[in-house]
């Protein structure tokens, strides 16, 4: 037969590019009876089960009919087809089933208020009417035809076209099949171009370098952790101690052979590690699945999976629950800034500009050369929000680390003029990144409580903490990038240079109370030619080692949450390289033992002493003894909450200050509890252990009472009221 002389829709069908298959495929009544029709690219011949009904072909094609009264053929049926080598296959046909998504879950999707969308879009193990199968779902708008295409059917976009709904998602219930397949979809534009594109909520994803989605079985694991999650939705975390240890899971630590754990056996070691330190939390790079090692996870494709590198969905609920049950928190790096051009991956999906902008003025990130997420569309905020959701909900996780906010948040980020284009009112301001914002963490905090959304945000944009109800965005924390800045800055200046730098160390104080901040030594500072933690510091390796062992102690007592990337805790030489393993075996050596010995210790005292944390937010924890002392570089300064407080006294050179004196609230004997020079930590041994500091009744820096005390070189002590001794009448010396 002429395939000219097909109908409009046949001709269109066998072009595979028919938008509504079920308008000609399945079961159809026809005058006085029915019309049965398939489609089988791979068939030499076909029926109908049951009553040995044999279809025929229409000639020059792939179709086959079957004519007859209604009464032979019910409704739901099965067809029996053979191939060319006659072995026989038998399937339900799925194009005598309704639609299987609700009119309302696709009338929410629509509004961009779907916070499970994952549970409406992608492909989940389903029932229709005792069959069970595959449901297939996705959203793509423009695109002309959309077909299911996987190993189960060739990979033939002629085999599974899908159906579209009036918001331009796509559904396909494919009976008869299992989990574990492998799948994408295959789109057709309205330009005629064909191409395949991974699940956008897929849930699982093949290894790299191959890109096919997984159709992922329901997970049956067993969580332990109910107290742990009990706890947390009451968790006072603002009055808490967070000590977060940040890791590379690529690079952390490898198996006896190079190769990468699996999540499990990560886990076990993870948590040994971490526990040992001291640490409240985990915070991971960015799982979410991608194509690319060394983007360390930032160049996204899998919004819904975690990395198949590691092992499969249910071996990362055993991570979580494994750090959960062992007090752990784990927090998740999560990028909604950008994603990457990837031609299997969200970058026009459907033929058009579907997750991104069109014009690159508003739509790509020339530093990273990515694309930038399309905010104002609501189907797209959806996909964001309801991402969220998912990682929170299905996989415990206490936290969420938002990656380049200030990216989001300014049209004219990273770029000259003429290369942004102004909001509607003439700003430089993204609205409509900042309303996504405002009502991801509206969301997640009403969906999931007790759990954290912290901002990665390097700008004065205000009120970045506050409530969405006063104006503010709604984070939780907020990564404290100018302190982080200011004090790496002034700790890579030789010392001798350090009086005129004061202010570098002092000006955080002018604004930590602004917003919760956290301080974090994280992976940027370590990469890109930065140098490790311990090589940013000057001099030979003795004040190499002293410095960062002053700038830890500087870290735990100022005010703030905590974080610290995985090789900073034994001051690992290297820069970080996502490609090897840390260098674990430097922790033979003394001076490293020293600094992973103190890390150990200030967790512990910082998790420990109720003013060291429980007013990191609050003015009222914090107090200058002495940030003038700029010619010696020495800051003295207090940590309190109510009558319980500490002195802190940080000496910048490596010139040891005997007699040193400065101001105590407080008359009695002084305690020193933490020394950074502490021979325990490969110091010099200098120090205050002998003989007690006695408070002299001589009034220093503003305060009634002051103190003699050595300083050690480039070091910090922290120092104690003795609870007896604190109504002693010591008289001055």
């Amino acid at each position: 037969m002429n395939q000219s002389k097909l109908s409009p829709d046949l001709l269109k069908l066998v072009d595979a590019r028919h938008g509504d298959p079920f308008a000609v495929l399945g079961r159809h009544p026809e005058n006085f009876g029915i019309l049965v029709r398939v489609l089988l690219p791979h068939a030499e011949e076909a029926a109908i089960a049951g009553g040995g009904l044999l279809m025929q072909r229409i000639e020059g094609t792939d179709i086959f009919e079957w004519r007859g009264e209604a009464a032979q053929v019910p409704e739901r049926y099965q067809i029996i087809w053979r191939d060319a080598q006659r072995q026989e296959h038998i399937t339900h046909d799925p194009y005598c089933y309704p639609p299987q998504l609700s009119d309302f879950d696709l009338h929410l999707f629509g509004e961009g208020k779907h916070w499970h969308a994952y549970r409406l879009l992608g492909a989940r193990v389903h029932e229709a009417e005792e069959v069970s199968g595959v449901l297939f779902s996705v959203w793509a708008p423009s695109a002309e035809r959309v077909s299911v295409v996987g190993e189960f059917n060739g990979w033939n976009g002629l085999c599974h076209p899908m159906r579209v709904h009036g918001n331009g998602v796509w559904e396909l219930f494919i009976p008869d099949i299992s989990p574990g397949i492998v799948y994408k979809f295959e789109i057709r534009a309205k330009n005629g171009d064909v191409f395949l594109k991974s699940d956008p909520y897929g849930l699982r994803f093949e290894v790299r370098p191959s890109t096919a989605t997984i159709v992922e079985a329901p997970s049956t694991f067993l969580w332990g952790d109910e107290p742990w999650m009990q706890a947390r939705a009451e968790f006072d975390w603002q009055h808490q101690p967070m000590s977060i240890y940040e890791v590379h899971l690529g690079s952390w630590q490898h198996g006896p052979g190079g190769e990468l754990l699996n999540y499990r056996e990560l886990a076990q070691r993870l948590v040994k590690h971490v526990k040992s330190l001291g640490f409240t939390h985990i915070e991971l790079l960015p799982i979410t699945e991608h194509p690319y090692d060394l983007s360390w996870g930032y160049q996204t494709i899998g919004y819904y999976a975690p990395t198949s590198r590691f092992g499969s969905p249910d071996d990362f609920r055993w991570f979580v629950d494994h750090c959960h049950q062992n007090g752990i928190g784990v927090i998740l790096d999560w990028v909604p800034a950008h994603f990457p051009k990837d031609a299997h991956g969200l970058a026009w999906f459907d033929g058009t500009a579907l997750y991104e902008h069109e014009d690159p003025r508003l739509g790509e990130h020339k530093d990273w050369s990515t694309l930038i997420f399309n905010f104002g569309r609501y189907e797209v905020k959806n996909f964001l929000i309801s991402s969220a959701v998912f990682w929170l909900e299905e996989f415990h996780l206490d936290g969420l680390r938002v990656d380049a906010v200030a990216s989001m948040l300014y049209l004219d980020y990273s770029r000259e003029e003429g290369e942004w284009i102004p909001n509607r009112y003439g700003g430089r301001e993204n609205l409509e990144a900042i309303d996504f914002m405002r009502q991801l963490n509206e969301v997640t905090h009403q969906q999931m409580p007790g759990a954290l959304i912290m901002a990665e945000e390097s700008t004065s944009w205000p009120q970045v903490t506050k409530p969405t109800y006063v104006g503010g965005l709604g984070f939780d924390l907020k990564w404290n990038m100018g302190w982080m800045n200011d004090t790496l800055r002034y700790m890579e200046k030789e010392a001798i240079y350090r009086q005129y730098h004061q202010g570098e160390l002092t000006f955080s104080l002018l604004y930590a109370f602004t917003e919760n901040f956290l301080l974090p030594f994280s992976h940027d500072e370590v990469a890109h030619g930065k140098h490790s933690m311990l090589y940013k510091m000057p001099g030979d390796e003795w004040q190499q080692f002293a410095n960062l062992r002053l700038l830890y102690i500087y870290m735990f007592t100022h005010p703030g949450k905590k974080l610290l990337f995985m090789g900073s805790e034994f001051g690992q030489g290297r820069e970080w390289d996502c490609t090897s393993t840390l260098d674990w075996y430097v922790r033979d050596y003394p001076f490293h033992q020293g600094i992973e010995r103190l890390v150990q210790d200030l967790n512990g005292m910082y998790c420990r002493e109720p003013a060291l944390h429980a007013l990191d937010f609050d003015y009222k924890g914090f107090e200058w003894i002495d940030c003038h002392d700029a010619h010696n570089s020495v800051l003295v300064y207090l940590r309190r909450m109510g009558d319980d407080f500490f002195v802190v006294a940080l000496n910048f050179t490596p010139v040891p200050r005997e007699n040193y004196r400065f101001g105590v609230p407080e008359a009695g004997s002084y305690e020193e509890i933490m020394n950074s020079d502490d021979s325990i930590y490969s110091g010099s041994g200098m120090g205050n252990r002998e003989p007690t500091l006695i408070a002299l009744d001589q009034p220093w820096n503003n305060h009634p009472h002051s103190l003699l005390v050595t300083l050690p070189p480039l070091a910090g002590i922290v120092l104690k009221l003795k609870p007896e001794s604190a109504a002693g009448d010591i008289t001055a010396g």
